[in-house]
C-alpha cells in the first residue's frame, strides 16, 4: 500500500487546501453565530436551521459550558483528570473543541488542542502505528485518536504543534504522520483479522460491530484527510456489518450475539453504510428504519455512545427524523448538564462532556466527518 508522506508535495497541497476549507467553514460559524434562535426551540423547520446557517442559542449554551469545563479541566500533558482516560478520550475532547469552529490555531482553546494532539501522537507506537488506550479495548481508543488526527490534519498548523513542548524529537511526529501510521496499523489489523474487522487489540482473531464501527469511521476520516484507504479494506469491513444486520434492520454485536436492544450499534450500521456509500443496500434501508423507530426511546445503555452515532445516523438517513431527534436531545442535555458545564458519566466527566458536545456538533456542521 502507498501512502503519501506527510512531507510530500501531495500531502502539503492537501493540508493547504483542507486549511483554507476550514478558514472559510470557521468565517461561515462567525456569521452563524449571531443568528439567534428561540431557547425553545432547538430546531425545527426553519431553513437556517435545516441547513446549517443558524445554531440555537441553547445548542451554543450547551457547548460553551462543555468547552469552558474541558479547557478549565485540562492537565498540562493534554489529558484530563477522573474516570477513564486515554487517546481515544483525549481525541473525543479534541474534536468537541473543533467542531463548533474556533480556530484551532489562534482561537481560546487553541492551547488545549495543541496539548490534546500532542498526547495523541505521543502516545503512539512509532512502529506499529498503534494508539493504545487503558482497559480491555485498546482499538476503541485507536478508532477514535485516528479520527481525531484525521479532522485536525490540514487544519491545524505543524509548526505551531511542538511549538513550547519538551516532549523528546524523536516522539515529534507531524499530525500527518501520526495520521498514516495509525491508518497503517488499523489496515494490517484488518488484514491479519479472519472476519475482515476489528476487535479489542490489533491482533484479534475475533471481531464485533462497536470497535468495528469505531476503527471503520477512523479510517473513512483519514481517507476523507488525503490518506490512501484502499477500496477493499472499506468494502471489506461494510461486508462484515452488511453480514450482521438482521432483517428488522438490528445490527448484531457478534455473528452468535445481538448483545442488547442494538439501538447503538445499529446506529453505528446506518452511519457506516452512509458514509461508505451504500445506501442502496437493503441493511442501510432496514437499519436507518429501526433507529427512527427508536429513537426517542430511554437511553439506559451508553447513553452518551448512542446520542454521539444517533446524531450522526439520523442526520444522513433522515433529517426531519434527526431535527426531532436533536430537539428532543437538546432538553434532555439542558436538564441533566451539571453546574460546572460537565456531564457526569461512567468513563468519567471528560468523556461524557466531549460526548455530548460532539452529539450536537451537527448543528454547527463544521468537521469535515459532519458533512451530508
Amino acid at each position: 500500500m502507498k501512502v503519501p508522506r506527510a512531507g510530500s508535495q501531495g500531502a502539503r497541497c492537501c493540508a493547504a487546501g483542507r486549511g483554507a476549507l476550514s478558514r472559510l467553514f470557521f468565517a461561515v460559524g462567525l456569521v452563524a453565530a449571531l443568528v439567534t434562535a428561540p431557547v425553545d426551540r432547538a430546531c425545527g423547520q426553519d431553513s437556517t436551521i435545516r441547513y446549517g446557517r443558524g445554531v440555537p442559542s441553547a445548542v451554543r449554551a450547551i457547548n460553551h459550558r462543555c468547552l469552558e469545563y474541558l479547557a478549565r479541566t485540562q492537565r498540562e500533558d493534554g489529558t484530563w483528570p477522573g474516570g477513564e482516560g486515554g487517546p481515544g478520550i483525549t481525541g473525543i475532547c479534541v474534536m468537541a473543541f473543533m467542531a463548533s469552529g474556533e480556530d484551532p490555531d489562534f482561537g481560546p482553546y487553541a492551547t488545549h488542542v495543541r496539548r490534546a494532539l500532542r498526547n495523541i501522537i505521543s502516545s503512539q507506537d512509532g512502529e506499529t502505528g498503534h494508539i493504545s488506550g487503558p482497559g480491555h479495548g485498546p482499538m476503541y481508543h485507536h478508532g477514535f485518536a485516528t479520527l481525531a488526527l484525521s479532522e485536525a490534519y490540514g487544519v491545524v498548523s505543524g509548526r505551531l504543534l511542538w511549538q513550547g513542548s519538551q516532549a523528546p524529537v524523536e516522539r515529534r511526529r507531524t499530525i500527518g504522520q501520526a495520521l498514516e501510521l495509525a491508518t497503517r496499523c488499523a489496515l494490517t489489523a484488518q488484514e491479519q483479522n479472519p472476519w475482515g474487522a476489528w476487535r479489542y487489540s490489533p491482533g484479534s482473531q475475533d471481531a464485533d460491530t462497536t470497535v468495528s464501527g469505531t476503527v471503520l469511521m477512523g479510517l473513512l476520516g483519514a481517507r476523507n484527510a488525503g490518506v490512501e484507504v484502499p477500496n477493499e479494506a472499506i468494502d471489506k469491513a461494510l461486508s462484515y456489518f452488511r453480514a450482521h444486520t438482521r432483517a428488522d434492520g438490528v445490527v448484531s454485536y457478534q455473528a452468535t450475539q445481538s448483545h442488547g436492544d442494538g439501538v447503538a450499534r445499529t446506529a453505528i450500521g446506518t452511519l457506516v453504510f452512509a458514509i461508505g456509500k451504500r445506501k442502496d443496500w437493503p441493511e442501510y434501508q432496514a437499519a436507518s428504519e429501526f433507529i427512527r423507530r427508536r429513537m426517542h426511546h430511554s437511553l439506559s445503555d451508553h447513553p452518551f455512545y448512542t446520542r454521539y452515532y444517533m446524531a450522526q445516523a439520523l442526520f444522513h438517513s433522515d433529517l426531519d427524523a434527526w431535527e426531532a431527534w436533536n430537539q428532543h436531545t437538546v432538553r434532555q442535555l439542558q436538564e441533566t448538564q451539571e453546574e460546572d458545564g460537565s456531564f457526569a458519566s461512567s468513563h468519567g466527566p471528560a468523556y461524557g462532556t466531549g460526548m455530548s458536545a460532539l452529539a450536537l456538533a451537527l448543528n454547527y456542521r463544521l468537521l469535515p466527518v459532519y458533512e451530508r
